[in-house]
């Protein structure tokens, strides 16, 4: 990630993209096609994607079913597949980001590196889920999406841990509005998984009808302010650049 058309005595860069770019369309891979997976399953595939074993009346696929059938599983692995490496591209630029402002610093630094690890943790529990869908081999998959929520939050909540240290010493309106949605979004994302963990709970325990609706609810809205956090992103990088550059062809023999 480099600034400028010319950087130490390189060429012109092979690929030239704005750092906003790449983060929009690192959300939208995995937005677009959740959507695009949901639509199908609840037009085409209802009563596949709805059946619990409780057999009770369902009006929303959970994100699991949605993503398991065909063809909305292939929609999703070629969303997710092309979602991931840009992912860690964006978990290194903020590892670099924390590293250059506290690295010198306890604890700010010692949670600038957990905060990538849970980065790295956090894609590859999507990987995980995405890959081995619940029909193929369920324990696994749901290991990847308690690993990926797990991670997730706990990525959010050292990442606005951080953003407050920053908030201390900076001026900048970007920076003070960033943290402010950071915490919104982390607040509506623990208060989304607290009510999806209960209608799954309330599914399983009384098997009422509609239960399931309301977990497969929360449970997008869960999905949706994590992509929205992330996009926050957006006012962290705004002047920065994502480069390609090959070296000067010219050697001395």
């Amino acid at each position: 990630m480099l600034q400028g058309p010319n950087i130490l005595g390189h060429e012109k860069p092979l690929i030239r993209l704005s750092f906003t770019a790449c983060v929009v369309g690192t959300v939208c891979l995995p937005l677009l096609g959740l959507i695009t997976c949901i639509f199908i399953s609840s037009v085409f595939h209802f009563e596949e994607s709805t059946g619990t074993h409780c057999q009770v009346p369902n009006y929303l696929p959970s994100i699991s079913a949605s993503i398991s059938l065909s063809p909305e599983c292939h929609i999703w692995r070629f969303c997710i597949g092309l979602h991931s490496a840009p992912r860690l591209l964006v978990a290194v630029a903020y590892f670099n980001f924390y590293k250059g402002r506290f690295a010198p610093r306890f604890p700010e630094g010692l949670l600038s590196c957990l905060n990538f690890f849970f980065a790295v943790t956090e894609d590859f529990g999507l990987l995980l889920l995405t890959y081995v869908s619940s029909n193929e081999t369920y324990f696994v998959h749901k290991e990847g999406f308690v690993l990926f929520i797990a991670s997730s939050l706990i990525h959010m909540l050292i990442t606005c841990r951080l953003w407050h240290a920053i908030k201390k010493y900076t001026l900048s309106p970007e920076d003070r509005k960033s943290y402010r949605w950071k915490v919104r979004f982390l607040l509506f994302n623990l208060s989304f998984c607290v009510f999806a963990a209960y209608f799954y709970w309330k599914h399983n325990m009384y098997c009422e009808s509609g239960s399931y609706t309301f977990f497969a609810l929360f449970e997008y809205s869960v999905v949706f302010s994590n992509m929205a956090f992330h996009l926050t992103a957006l006012w962290d990088f705004k002047s920065r650049e994502v480069m390609v550059i090959s070296p000067s062809e010219d050697k001395d023999f």
